[in-house]
C-alpha cells in the first residue's frame, strides 16, 4: 500500500470533526477532512457547552468558544393566551466560578458559529475543510485504510492509516463497519426546531419565551444576535400540531407561531429548520482496526440536557491524544482499545439521564424539570480504565462503575477531571510571573505535577523521569505558600508555588505530604501515585518505553 500524507483522514466536519482534526493537529498529525456537503451547514442546532466542554476547548487554546458564548437565560413560561408571566425558571441555575472550577456556567453558542470558530482554528495548520466530498467506501488492512472518495462527480482512491468517522447518525463509517446501533426512535418527543428572523411586541431579548406546555400546541422562542438582531432559536411542539407538514412549509411556520403566540408579529424568514424526533441509541464499540467513529455516528439521543455535541467533543478529544501517540511511535495500537472502553461506560450512563429527562418533562409538561448539576459533565470519569493509576485507592476499596457521577471536590481519584489552581507564582525563571494549572495542560503532552514540601524532596523522583521526551512529558513541582520564592535551579520544566494554597486544596494534599499526579493531554488524571516508581508504571501502559527513550536520544544528538 502507497501512503500519501496525511496519514489520518476525518469525514465530518461538524464540531465533532473539527475538534478531532484540530488535536490531532496540535499533535503535529497532518490531517485530511471532508464533509459531503458542498457549503458549510448553518442553524443553531445545538447550543449549549458544558462546563466540561469549555476546558477543553481552553486545553486546545481556542478562547472564543468561552469568550463569544452567551450565558443561559431565564426561561419566561406564560399564563395561556396571554403575554403576562406565570413563572421564571432556569434551565441551568447560574453558579460561579471558583478557583478549580473557572468555566462553571455553560455557555450557548450556535453550531453554525463554532464551525467558524473551529475551522479559523484549523487553518492556522494550513488545513482546510474540503466541502462536497464524500466518502463512498473503505477497505482496510493491518497497514492501513484505502478509501474511495467522490467529489463533483469524479472518484479519487486514497490511502491513508487511519480514519475518523465523525459522519453523523447517517453516515457510511458505522454502517460499514457493521457496528450495531441499537436503541429506540421516539415520537412522543417530534418537534420542529429551527432559525428565525421576527419581531414580537413585548418580546424582549433577556429571556427565552416559552409558551404552553409539552403535551399542547407548544412554542420556545430564545433569542440569539447570531441569527441577527431580530434573530430568534424556534421550538414547535405538542400534538395539536402537524409537525411534518409544518417543517416544510416556512408558511405554516409563521402561521403556527401567530397562532400560538398573542401579540403581534412581524416576520421576517426562517434561516433554517428541521423536524426532529428523539432517537436514542449507542454503538457496541467505537471502531475497528484503524477505523475510529465519534459523536452522532456513535450515538443519538434525547437533547434534554444538551449532552449530545459535548459528548461528541469529548469523544474527538479522547480518540485524539490517543491517535497521536500511535500514530507517532510512542505508544503501542492496543492503546487505541481504550479510546472504546473509556467511551462507553460514560455514553451508556448519558442515554439514561438524558432520557430520564426526556420523560419527565413529558409527563410534567415542563422541560426545565429533572435538571441537575449533573449536566455540567465535571464529574464524568474513568475510574475504571485499565490505564489509570492510584496508589491510594485499594483496588478492592474500587466501587461499581459510575462514569456519569455527580462532581465530588471532596473526592479525587485518578480517572477524574484535574482541577484547576490559579496565582500558582513560577519561580526559577528570569522574570517570576503567575500562571494557572490549566495553562499548563494541552493535548499534546502528560503534565506531572509534583507536590513536595521543599525543591531537595524533588531530587530522586526528578532524576528517575529525566529519560521521559519533553514532547511528550511534562514536570512540574508544585511548592507550598511557605516555600520560599528565591530563584532555584531545577530538573523540571517549570516550579511553581502555590501561594494561595489553591492546589493543595483542589487536589487534597496536607501540607508536608509528596505526592505526584499524571495529567493527561485530555485534562483527566491519569495517575496519582507516591513517587517515580509509580510514574513509571502508569507511563508503562500508555508509552513503548524503548521507542520514547530512543526518540529522546536521537534529538539530543541532533
Amino acid at each position: 500500500m502507497n501512503f500519501v500524507h496525511p496519514p489520518v483522514l476525518v469525514v465530518g466536519a461538524g464540531p465533532v470533526g473539527l475538534v478531532a482534526a484540530l488535536t490531532l493537529l496540535q499533535n503535529g498529525i497532518s490531517v485530511r477532512i471532508i464533509d459531503k456537503d458542498p457549503h458549510p451547514r448553518i442553524g443553531q442546532r445545538g447550543t449549549g457547552i458544558s462546563p466540561r466542554s469549555l476546558e477543553l476547548y481552553n486545553f486546545l487554546d481556542v478562547p472564543e468558544v468561552n469568550s463569544f458564548g452567551k450565558t443561559a437565560l431565564l426561561v419566561r413560561l406564560y399564563k395561556p393566551g396571554t403575554l403576562e408571566p406565570l413563572k421564571d425558571s432556569w434551565m441551568v441555575p447560574p453558579v460561579e466560578n471558583t478557583p478549580a472550577i473557572p468555566f462553571h456556567a455553560p455557555k450557548s453558542m450556535g453550531q453554525q458559529l463554532l464551525d467558524v470558530i473551529l475551522r479559523r482554528h484549523l487553518e492556522k495548520f494550513s488545513c482546510s475543510v474540503e466541502m462536497g466530498t464524500e466518502l463512498r467506501s473503505f477497505e482496510q488492512s493491518d497497514q492501513g485504510v484505502t478509501a474511495i472518495l467522490t467529489k463533483n462527480g469524479m472518484s479519487e482512491t486514497f490511502d491513508t492509516k487511519w480514519i475518523i468517522g465523525a459522519d453523523g447518525a447517517k453516515g457510511v463509517v458505522r454502517k460499514q463497519l457493521g457496528l450495531t446501533f441499537l436503541g429506540e426512535t421516539r415520537d412522543d418527543s417530534r418537534i420542529v426546531t429551527g432559525d428565525i428572523r421576527l419581531t414580537g411586541v413585548g418580546l424582549d431579548r433577556v429571556h427565552q419565551h416559552r409558551f404552553r406546555n409539552f403535551d399542547e400546541r407548544g412554542l420556545i422562542l430564545r433569542p440569539t444576535d447570531e441569527v441577527g438582531e431580530d434573530g430568534w432559536q424556534f421550538f414547535l411542539y405538542g400534538n395539536g400540531l402537524d409537525l411534518t407538514k409544518i417543517a416544510e412549509s416556512e408558511e405554516l411556520v409563521f402561521e403556527a407561531i401567530a397562532s400560538i403566540i398573542p401579540t403581534e408579529i412581524t416576520f421576517s424568514k426562517v434561516v433554517w429548520m428541521s423536524d426532529f424526533r428523539a432517537n436514542i441509541r449507542m454503538v457496541n464499540k467505537f471502531g475497528e482496526g484503524r477505523v475510529f467513529i465519534a459523536g452522532d455516528a456513535a450515538h443519538v439521543h434525547s437533547p434534554m440536557g444538551a449532552q449530545g455535541l459535548n459528548s461528541g467533543v469529548q469523544d474527538a478529544f479522547n480518540l485524539g491524544w490517543k491517535l497521536s501517540l500511535v500514530e507517532k511511535g510512542f505508544s503501542d495500537k492496543s492503546l487505541l482499545e481504550t479510546y472504546s472502553a473509556e467511551r462507553l461506560p460514560v455514553i451508556s450512563e448519558m442515554l439514561g439521564l438524558t432520557t430520564s429527562i426526556l420523560d419527565k418533562a413529558i409527563s410534567s409538561g415542563d422541560p426545565t424539570t429533572g435538571r441537575s448539576p449533573i449536566l455540567s459533565m465535571l464529574g464524568i470519569n474513568c475510574r475504571f480504565s485499565t490505564i489509570v493509576l492510584d496508589e491510594f485507592v485499594n483496588s478492592v476499596e474500587r466501587k461499581p462503575v459510575n462514569a456519569y457521577r455527580m462532581l465530588d471536590e471532596g473526592c479525587l481519584e485518578a480517572g477524574d477531571r484535574a482541577p484547576d489552581a490559579p496565582n500558582m507564582l513560577q519561580v526559577g525563571s528570569a522574570e517570576p510571573h503567575v500562571t494557572a494549572l490549566f495553562g499548563l495542560y494541552r493535548p499534546w503532552y502528560h503534565t506531572v505535577l509534583v507536590f513536595v514540601p521543599s525543591l531537595v524532596d524533588t531530587v530522586p523522583i526528578l532524576g528517575a523521569l529525566g529519560a521521559y521526551d519533553k514532547s511528550v512529558v511534562r514536570l512540574a513541582v508544585i511548592l507550598p505558600s511557605s516555600a520560599s520564592v528565591t530563584p532555584v535551579a531545577s530538573s523540571a520544566d517549570l516550579v511553581l508555588v502555590d501561594r494561595e494554597g489553591y492546589a493543595y486544596s483542589a487536589y487534597l494534599v496536607e501540607a508536608g505530604q509528596a505526592k505526584v499526579f499524571v495529567i493527561r493531554p485530555d485534562g483527566v488524571i491519569g495517575a496519582i501515585v507516591h513517587g517515580a516508581e509509580g510514574v513509571k508504571k502508569y507511563f508503562s501502559k500508555i508509552f513503548l518505553e524503548e521507542n520514547l527513550i530512543h526518540y529522546r536520544a536521537r534529538r539530543s544528538a541532533l
